[in-house]
């Protein structure tokens, strides 16, 4: 008589991520992989999860992340941070988006980037010089699920150069070549960009066609935040085309959307041209989130020169009169190459997310911060920056729904959360409610995706893009990363006002073989590990 399996998940309706049709399955788990069965199999586990009248699906894969440091913090501090993505179902995050990771720098550069780095995740979450020093300091926290990073063009622009605004020199991007090399050699998944943000905002395009190159050699992609997503999106998404040409690199375009008022309606545009490129033989793919506000810090709102040197020069410039009036006259004309999100939104669109010494601002706009004050929008924000250091953290409501269902729908569009895990204040909800707002509303409510193509996006389609190999499927031999939910009743329940509360729905969480969650509350079991393609 053979031994029991550890763990057996029966009666359910198995989505197994592939996009085929969902069938009836027992499925089982012994040493951390998977083993399909016939429906009542009647085969022994030591555990038993009965999951009749739900889905059983792949664990689901968080494409776009900015959890690089939120399980380093103190666990019992964040606990509802640290735990709001495995809530919903996600076994696996990938951070190190738009630019920003916590590795590589030079040794003589680790001291500024960890100062930084403590500002802008809310915590002392450190600086590595490379992705393994990066993997080892989660691996001496406990996880409760997986995490895949990617390098940050920006981090790795400041680790080695300085967060000035200046091109590199030769010897300067040999440099970034190495530590990318080394990071990528070592397990990271990727090369990512921000080019809205400083530094990567001050980076040109053969800057980046170089470093693209040498993820190509790994055969990782380059996934980007375009350098415009609004009057000048078509633009930006030529330029990132032509990185991936030039350098051979796969294409991954980071919550593509269209976004301000210039912007909306061109998803029109730009997704004919993705399926065009597609059809020619190109390997690019994005994420999307399901909303309509976006989140980022504050000085992401100034002209780039604004944050030329990093968080204490940019503060510095805030208390010049002069300069404060120079950042009015760019917002109100605009800079060439430049976003410019308040100019094609304007301040009643920026609310305040986190601002730890301010959080009677949290959940107003800066619009409305300045009426109450009588004082210039302009004014208000800067006058936040400097009591905060530089780091408030702020929601854009920038996107029209229709331009969301577009992207949601386009088949080589997976799902991503662009969760920004910082302590305090009111998170944008999609970092706790993303994947179950995309299974209740958007397939349930509108049929704008069946279950199986939405599943497929959560999942596997996800797991091929960052070289996930046995992840995001079920079949025999893969990860055991389920979850298991009620196709009638999951649904978000995170809000604007209230960003961290669970979903309905989600019955059971699975990591390797370990139940993470079961009826919607976390076992206290932490399987979680960082994982390398």
């Amino acid at each position: 008589m053979s031994r029991p399996f550890d763990l057996l998940i029966r009666d359910g309706l198995v989505v197994d991520g592939t996009a085929r049709p969902a069938r009836p399955a027992d499925v089982a788990s012994d040493a951390g992989r998977l083993t399909v069965l016939p429906p009542g199999s009647g085969a022994a586990a030591a555990r038993v999860v009965d999951a009749g009248g739900l889905v059983v699906a792949p664990g689901f894969i968080d494409a776009h992340t900015h959890s690089d440091g939120v399980a380093i913090l103190d666990g019992g501090r964040d606990r509802e941070l640290v735990r709001a993505a495995v809530l919903q179902g996600v076994t696996t995050e990938i951070c190190g988006n738009c630019g920003s990771s916590l590795f590589p720098a030079l040794p003589e550069r680790l001291d500024a980037m960890r100062a930084e780095a403590e500002i802008s995740f809310g915590g002392d979450v450190g600086a590595y010089p490379d992705f393994a020093g990066f993997a080892a300091a989660h691996a001496a926290v406990p996880r409760i699920n997986h995490l895949v990073s990617l390098v940050g063009h920006g981090t790795l622009r400041a680790g080695v150069v300085g967060p000035v605004d200046r091109p590199v020199s030769p010897a300067e991007l040999r440099t970034m070549c190495e530590l990318l090399d080394r990071s990528l050699a070592q397990g990271a998944a990727g090369l990512s960009s921000g080019l809205i943000y400083a530094p990567g905002t001050y980076a040109d395009t053969g800057e980046l066609v170089a470093l693209a190159a040498v993820a190509a050699r790994h055969g990782k992609p380059y996934v980007t935040h375009l350098r415009d997503e609004m009057s000048r999106v078509e633009e930006a998404l030529e330029e990132a085309v032509e990185i991936s040409r030039r350098s051979g690199a796969a294409l991954h375009v980071s919550h593509h959307k269209t976004a301000g008022r210039h912007g909306w309606g061109r998803t029109a545009r730009t997704l004919p041209r993705i399926a065009g490129l597609r059809a020619g033989g190109m390997d690019v793919t994005c994420d999307v989130y399901p909303y309509t506000a976006g989140s980022t810090a504050l000085a992401a709102m100034l002209p780039p020169w604004a944050n030329d040197g990093g968080l204490a020069a940019l503060t510095a410039r805030l208390r010049d009169p002069e300069a404060r009036d120079r950042m009015r006259l760019a917002i109100a004309e605009g800079v060439p190459g430049w976003e410019n999100t308040v100019g094609n939104g304007g301040w009643d669109r920026i609310s305040v997310a986190c601002a730890p010494r301010h959080p009677t601002a949290e959940g107003r706009t800066i619009a409305e911060l300045a009426a109450a004050a009588a004082a210039d929008p302009l004014d208000v924000a800067a006058d936040l920056l400097v009591a905060e250091r530089g780091e408030v953290t702020i929601i854009s409501h920038s996107m029209v729904e229709e331009d969301v269902r577009r992207v949601l729908a386009a088949p080589y569009a997976m799902i991503g959360s662009d969760g920004v895990p910082k302590p305090g204040g009111r998170p944008h909800p999609r970092w706790a409610g993303t994947f179950p707002r995309v299974l209740g509303r958007y397939v349930r409510e509108l049929g704008l995706l069946s279950l199986e193509e939405a599943v497929h996006k959560m999942t596997r389609l996800t797991a091929m893009r960052f070289g996930l190999a046995g992840r995001g499927v079920i079949r025999d031999g893969a990860h055991a990363d389920l979850v298991v939910f009620d196709p009638a009743a999951v649904a978000d329940r995170a809000t604007f006002t209230e960003p961290l509360l669970p979903p309905s729905g989600v019955a059971a969480v699975i990591v390797g073989g370990v139940v993470v969650v079961r009826d919607g509350e976390e076992t206290g079991a932490r399987p979680g590990t960082v994982l390398t393609p």
